[in-house]
């Protein structure tokens, strides 16, 4: 699986130092407020059981399968691979620059004794991993958190195989409008604003100050982050020679239907993607769910 073999290990997890200034920079950012973080009460039962529960982890699992290689770049605290990992003879790959945040996702698998899961600390510039090696790479609301959104798609894609999956989540120019307002918002009134106007905080167990914390530094504080077009995110695709199999929000805008409106949707081959569709969808994103929790857009893509 690892293509350099000079790293050394703490507690299981398998570590590359990086020198990259901007990766030091935001694994300082993340140190004392890993994201996203576990609530109080969290095991195995819960993890599951909340996964079971949300469309989109449990439509991803069902569309994994069995005996997959898969790899989840910027896996953070490790939940969505803690959650992938429970029930099957899948291989995970939690793989993250910081340490701080997978000594707790490996405690987590540890403690719950799951134990399919191979946890990588190391820089995503750094080509890490043999190529063509996995079946499936997950890299979810993490690229734009990088020193080059797409030059780290492009590094990290080599690892997929052919026919394989890669899933990529990253922040819409369009639907982040309101997020960029309550930030502005959050600068002049702080927290008790947010707590007030974020559809998400309003959700999470006022208990949870780790959690809370964690989603109000990763929202609206973060030192690197930028936001894309679903055009350029297209246009990287063609350079990686990824073929486009389905986004959520849909790019088919005029033919959408209720069904298609669920992200369980994005699991399934969509059509082609056409210019004024995508104009719309990311329009209609300020206005809607995604516009609410932070303008986030997931493109599935097939390697050719």
């Amino acid at each position: 699986m690892l293509k350099n073999k000079n790293y050394s290990s703490i507690e299981g997890i398998k570590l590359f130092l990086s020198s990259d200034d901007t990766t030091k920079n935001v694994i300082s950012f993340y140190k004392d407020d890993p994201f996203p973080n576990y609530e109080l009460t969290d095991n195995k039962l819960t993890i599951l059981e909340k996964g079971d529960n949300n469309l989109f982890t449990s439509s991803l699992k069902e569309f994994i399968g069995y005996n997959k290689k898969i790899l989840e770049v910027g896996a953070g605290t490790c939940q969505l691979s803690n959650y992938l990992g429970i029930g099957n003879r899948n291989n995970i790959t939690a793989f993250d620059a910081n340490l701080s945040s997978l000594k707790i996702g490996s405690d987590f698998a540890k403690k719950n004794e799951i134990k399919n899961i191979n946890f990588i600390c190391g820089d995503i510039f750094n080509e890490h991993f043999e190529d063509e090696y996995f079946d499936i790479i997950l890299c979810n609301g993490v690229l734009h958190h990088t020193k080059d959104t797409f030059a780290a798609m492009e590094k990290i894609s080599k690892s997929l195989k052919k026919d394989g999956i890669i899933l990529v989540g990253l922040y819409n120019k369009f639907g982040r409008i309101r997020t960029f307002f309550r930030k502005f918002m959050y600068k002049l009134l702080g927290k008790k604003y947010l707590m007030l106007f974020d559809p998400v905080l309003r959700k999470i167990n006022k208990k949870s100050v780790k959690k809370i914390d964690a989603w109000i530094k990763d929202q609206y504080t973060h030192p690197v982050e930028r936001s894309h077009t679903y055009d350029e995110l297209l246009e990287a695709f063609e350079k990686t020679n990824i073929k486009f199999f389905n986004s959520f929000p849909s790019c088919d805008f005029f033919n959408e239907t209720e069904d298609n409106q669920n992200i369980s949707s994005l699991f399934k081959r969509g059509n082609e993607c056409k210019k004024i569709d995508r104009i719309l969808t990311q329009i209609s994103m300020i206005f809607n769910r995604q516009g609410d929790e932070g303008g986030l857009y997931i493109f599935l893509g097939q390697k050719k």
